[in-house]
């Protein structure tokens, strides 16, 4: 995995600054001026209203004369429809940077929201790649979870509320000015949370790993990310106030979410998808649930890729043949599956294996995921994986 090919071209996209450390939320304010801001717009959700974060970041703003509005509808899986609400309250607001402050789906609403200020229409009018004819307002990101890596990716998912279904933005316009990554502010997830949002992150590392359209960057990254959180998930979530796993998991999830916008995802993704329209799963633990699974599939495809994935979660491969080397990688994540107690079975989630059919067409329209995925795959594939993860 480490030989590259100098006759690839390799694309590295990642925001134009990244502040990592504990208390750096409070570095907030300068940031903002010397982005020219000076009334903020801070979207978040309620859950972080909840946790006391939102007046921890507002009210120092407020001393240094910036001026705050906060939109705290966000809810998982965002639909369209609240990005909208939320660009007109910014507009009419006449608000000159936007803050996102929560997991991924604050971080993607505020993606779209800055976006938005600028252009005309409604955010599902830009789906695809690089569909934003203006450069929106600047945008910090402060991600209060550590899986989805929306702090450091070019994408924006939203849900089409009419369609149910998930539309997804990609755009280097999407990558914010700055990312701002605090560990203090992730101590207060529940540690059913940390368990979802570390494996969101895994499989973002795992995916991109082994990528069709892996890059160097891609393969340094995402192999960091995954040895960091095969070590230090099982601790942030039996002790959430360790603050080194805290701050290692939440550079894990930035790296993997760096080395996904440079390489690509894969079928855990597409597979995922329906679980959180269909059945209102959350994304982190709808990936959990399919990752074996896919990867049980995708092993031939990139025997070295699942063999390095493997060694890096700690699995002994020394002596085994390629086959059994990459099928370790598939027993490694089942122990950290059990460490953090999920399950990975359907049936345990109340998914009836009449509904298989169904998710699988679904499935298929996810179909940008199947292209960098290291083994093509098929609706009878499909079906079959959802079988088995029954």
């Amino acid at each position: 995995m480490n030989s590259y090919d100098p006759e690839k071209v390799s694309t590295f996209l990642a925001p134009n600054k990244h502040i990592l450390g504990k208390g750096v939320a409070r570095q907030l304010g300068s940031e903002i001026r010397a982005l020219g801001g000076s009334k903020v717009f801070i979207v978040t959700d309620p859950g972080v209203v909840k946790a006391g974060l939102v007046p921890a970041v507002a009210e120092p703003l407020s001393s240094e004369g910036i001026k705050v509005g906060v939109y705290d509808k966000v809810q998982p899986e965002p639909t369209s429809g609240i990005v909208d609400e939320a660009v007109r309250i910014a507009k009419s607001g006449r608000y000159d940077l936007v803050v996102g402050l929560g997991g991924g789906s604050s971080l993607d609403v505020a993606k779209g929201v800055a976006m938005m200020v600028a252009n005309s229409g409604t955010i599902l009018d830009y789906v695809g790649l690089n569909m934003f004819p203006k450069r929106g307002i600047p945008k910090i990101l402060i991600p209060t979870t550590a899986g989805t890596g929306s702090e450091a990716s070019w994408v924006c998912v939203v849900t089409d509320e009419k369609r149910n279904e998930k539309k997804s933005l990609y755009g280097f316009m999407l990558l914010p000015d700055v990312a701002i990554l605090d560990p203090v502010l992730t101590v207060s997830m529940p540690s059913s949370v940390t368990a979802d949002t570390g494996f969101d992150a895994l499989v973002h590392a795992i995916e991109s790993y082994v990528s069709v359209n892996r890059t160097p960057y891609t393969v340094i990254m995402a192999g960091e990310a995954v040895r960091l959180i095969a070590k230090n998930l099982p601790v942030a979530y039996g002790k959430g106030g360790d603050i080194r796993a805290r701050y290692n998991m939440l550079l894990a999830a930035n790296l993997a979410g760096m080395a996904f916008t440079s390489g690509g995802l894969g079928a855990t993704h597409g597979l995922a998808y329906p679980l959180g329209t269909q059945h209102h799963m959350p994304h982190g633990r709808s990936n959990a649930i399919m990752l074996p699974h896919v990867m049980r599939f995708n092993l031939t495809g990139n025997l070295d890729g699942y063999s390095a994935v493997a060694r890096m979660m700690g699995e002994n491969i020394e002596g085994l043949s390629p086959f059994e080397a990459a099928a370790k990688a598939v027993d490694a994540v089942m122990k950290l599956l059990a460490a953090v107690r999920i399950s990975c079975k359907l049936s345990d989630y109340g998914i009836q294996k009449k509904q298989i059919p169904l998710l699988a067409k679904e499935a298929l329209q996810q179909s940008r995921f199947f292209v960098p995925n290291p083994k093509d795959i098929t609706e009878k594939d499909i079906r079959t994986i959802y079988e088995d993860a029954y």
